[in-house]
């Protein structure tokens, strides 16, 4: 199936390119969402919108700038709580609400049914949206996200212990500081989404055994979440596909700290997406 996949992603990786989203294209609004304003860009037309839900730390830009251009069809792109220029709530940050939110604001934009797509702890995030909105989900692609502890390497939370605003990456420092000059937004974000991870619990595998929602599942072979957790997720998602990609942490969606300039992995990436929610 991935061999087959590929194959196809690459024979369309051009077509990608002709279909591309634009600035031109965009639109862009806030969204009184459970007492934060959240913002938002839409992107392109299309019947069941793609929502992307950016990483730990990140923004639109920083997690999906390279993407966008080669997805087709509709695209909302959202800023979860305390991130780029959606504001913050006196109240943790976890992924349970983050999963709330991004549900609100599909109600506010009148929306019914919709493919979610998550990088990172927006992957997490997805899973939970999967599981306690169901009925908003048509399909859903969760990229290098977990939904127990154990699926991360080894270490990654003793370092996130130790982890200051110095070990966070300048590239998503300049990110965020472009669309929010603020460092004491930056130094709030990263502590919340610091708290979000230590303060993680697993989900249950029956969990992602009642999530019914067609999902892609994709990480990278050399990625912060295992391949071996991301297996796992696969088999428990009863109508799950599995994608392996060679890469790490966000490098074959072109996120900032890994992309490479040249690369044709986000196209391919692209083109796997757009065959999985073409149906």
């Amino acid at each position: 199936m991935l061999i087959d996949s590929l194959l196809i992603a690459w024979s369309v990786s051009a077509n990608a390119q002709q279909n591309k989203i634009t600035e031109s294209h965009k639109t862009s609004g806030y969204a009184p969402v459970n007492g934060i304003k959240m913002y938002y860009e839409i992107y392109g037309k299309g019947d069941i919108p793609l929502v992307l839900i950016h990483g730990g730390g990140s923004t639109i830009e920083s997690s999906f700038s390279n993407l966008i251009p080669l997805l087709s069809g509709k695209i909302i792109a959202v800023e979860l709580q305390a991130h780029g220029r959606t504001n913050d709530r006196n109240a943790p940050e976890t992924f349970e609400q983050d999963a709330m939110d991004v549900a609100g604001l599909l109600k506010h934009l009148n929306i019914e049914k919709a493919n979610v797509l998550g990088f990172s702890n927006g992957g997490t995030t997805t899973l939970q949206l999967a599981i306690k909105y169901p009925k908003l989900l048509n399909k859903i692609v969760v990229i290098s996200g977990t939904y127990k502890r154990e699926g991360m390497i080894t270490g990654f939370f003793d370092g996130m212990e130790q982890a200051t605003i110095d070990n966070m990456p300048e590239a998503l420092k300049t990110a965020y500081l472009k669309v929010n000059p603020s460092q004491d937004g930056l130094i709030n974000m990263f502590n919340k989404d610091k708290s979000r991870m230590i303060n993680f619990k697993d989900y249950q595998d029956d969990d992602l055994k009642n999530i019914k929602a067609p999902a892609l599942i994709m990480v990278a072979d050399h990625d912060v979440v295992t391949p071996e957790h991301t297996i796992k997720i696969s088999k428990f998602i009863q109508n799950a596909q599995l994608a392996i990609l060679p890469g790490t942490h966000g490098s074959f969606i072109g996120e900032v700290c890994s992309a490479k300039e040249g690369d044709k992995a986000t196209a391919i990436t692209a083109s796997l997406i757009d065959e999985f929610l073409k149906d």
